[in-house]
C-alpha cells in the first residue's frame, strides 16, 4: 500500500486488493486519478477525500454505499498536472469555491470561476486542466446510481431521503438535459464547505451520518437551482437509440479490440436485437458491417500517415487477425489492395 502525507492529509491506495465491479453484467474499473496522486506525493497541493475502488483517499465504509468518492483539493500555487479525458462510473458534481480552472466536457471547453458548479453523467467524457490545473479549492461528489448509459433507470442509494416526487423530478432533470455548468448559490457553497470539514474529521466512518445528511442537502439545493433555472428537457436523450449511438462513437477509439455483436450490445447496455435494430437505423449497416467499415477507414488513414508500418502491422492495429483477411476485406471495400492504395496515395500528379 502506498501512502502519501501532504500537510496532514493522507492518500491511501491499494489497487491490488480492489476488484472490478459490474452493472447489468458489464464490468467497470474506477479511475485511479494517477496524476492527482503524483501531485499529492510531490506536495503540490492539499488534498483530502473518502473513496472506494481505485479512487485515492481514506476508505469509505459501507454506511455510505453509493458514494464512490467525496472530497476536495486546495491548490495555492500553479499546478503542472491535469486529469485528461475520462469518465466516472457515477454522476459527479464538481464545485469550485475559489480560483480558476480549465475544464472541458463532451468537447465544450471553459474556464471555471468561483462558485462554478458542473455535473457529469457516467457516459460523459470530461477533463480537468488544460492541460494544467489552475489554482483553487475544488470539491467533488461521485454517486454511483447503477447506470452507465443514458437509457438506463437510475437507482439512488437507499439513504437518500428526498420525497419521492422531488427525487423523481431531480432524476428527470438530470437525465433529460446535459447542460454542463451552473453558478452555485450560497447554500451550495456552505454545503460543500461542510462536506470538506466532514471529510477532514472522518475516522473509519465516524462522520458517515453527517456526510449522508450533507449529500441529501446538496441534492435538495441542486434541485432548487435547476428548477429555478428552468432547464429545457429533451426525452430523446434517454432512449436506447442514444446509448447505441454513444457506443458506436466509442468504437473509434477501440477498433483493435476483439468485438462481436454480443460484446457491442452488452457494452451499450441494450439487448442484442434492439442493438442491431438501432445500429441499422443509425448507420444503414449491420453492427459487424459497420465495424468492418470503420476498421477499413482507419486502415486507410494509417496506410497514408505511417509509412514505416508494414501491412501486417496495420492489419493488427485495426483489429484484423491476419494480414490476408485484412487485404481481402480492404480490396472488397476500397477496390484495390492495401499496397496499391498506399502507392496511389503518394503518386505525384
Amino acid at each position: 500500500m502506498a501512502t502519501y502525507n501532504v500537510q496532514y492529509y493522507s492518500v491511501k491506495l491499494n489497487i491490488q486488493n480492489i476488484t472490478p465491479f459490474e452493472v447489468d453484467g458489464i464490468e467497470y474499473h474506477a479511475d485511479t486519478c494517477l496524476p492527482l496522486i503524483d501531485a499529492v506525493s510531490r506536495k503540490k497541493l492539499k488534498f483530502n477525500a473518502l473513496a472506494r475502488y481505485t479512487y485515492p483517499g481514506k476508505r469509505l465504509t459501507d454506511d455510505t454505499l453509493g458514494i464512490n468518492s467525496i472530497g476536495y483539493w486546495d491548490a495555492n500555487e500553479p499546478q503542472d498536472w491535469g486529469l485528461d479525458w475520462h469518465r466516472n462510473e457515477g454522476i459527479e458534481i464538481h464545485f469550485l469555491e475559489s480560483g480558476t480552472m480549465p475544464y472541458a466536457q463532451e468537447g465544450v471547453e471553459m474556464n471555471l470561476s468561483p462558485n462554478s458548479l458542473t455535473i457529469t453523467r457516467p457516459w460523459e467524457m470530461h477533463k480537468v486542466g488544460g492541460p494544467n490545473i489552475g489554482m483553487g479549492r475544488f470539491y467533488w461528489v461521485i454517486l454511483d446510481l447503477g447506470v452507465r448509459r443514458p437509457h438506463q433507470n437510475w437507482s439512488w442509494p437507499d439513504w437518500i431521503v428526498l420525497a419521492p416526487n422531488d427525487l423523481e423530478k431531480l432524476t428527470t432533470i438530470l437525465r433529460q438535459n446535459e447542460n454542463v455548468s451552473w453558478k452555485g448559490d450560497k447554500r451550495i457553497l456552505d454545503c460543500f464547505q461542510q462536506i470538506g470539514k466532514a471529510v477532514d474529521g472522518d475516522v473509519d466512518g465516524s462522520n458517515a451520518s453527517k456526510i449522508r445528511l450533507l449529500v441529501n442537502s446538496l441534492l435538495l439545493f441542486l434541485l432548487d437551482l435547476l428548477v429555478v433555472d428552468k432547464v429545457k428537457l429533451d426525452e430523446e436523450l434517454v432512449n436506447s437509440s442514444r446509448s447505441v449511438q454513444l457506443l458506436l462513437k466509442e468504437l473509434e477509439g477501440s477498433l483493435s479490440e476483439n468485438w462481436t455483436v454480443e460484446k457491442m450490445a452488452k457494452s451499450s447496455g441494450v439487448g442484442l436485437t434492439r442493438f442491431t435494430f438501432h445500429c441499422r437505423q443509425l448507420t444503414n449497416l449491420t453492427p459487424m458491417k459497420y465495424l468492418m467499415h470503420r476498421r477499413i477507414e482507419m486502415s486507410k488513414r494509417i496506410l497514408q500517415e505511417q509509412l514505416d508500418l508494414s501491412i501486417s502491422d496495420v492489419a493488427y492495429l485495426c483489429g484484423f487477425s491476419t494480414s490476408q483477411y485484412f487485404a481481402t476485406m480492404f480490396k472488397k471495400q476500397v477496390k484495390c489492395t492495401p499496397v496499391s492504395y498506399r502507392k496511389k496515395a503518394f503518386v505525384t500528379p
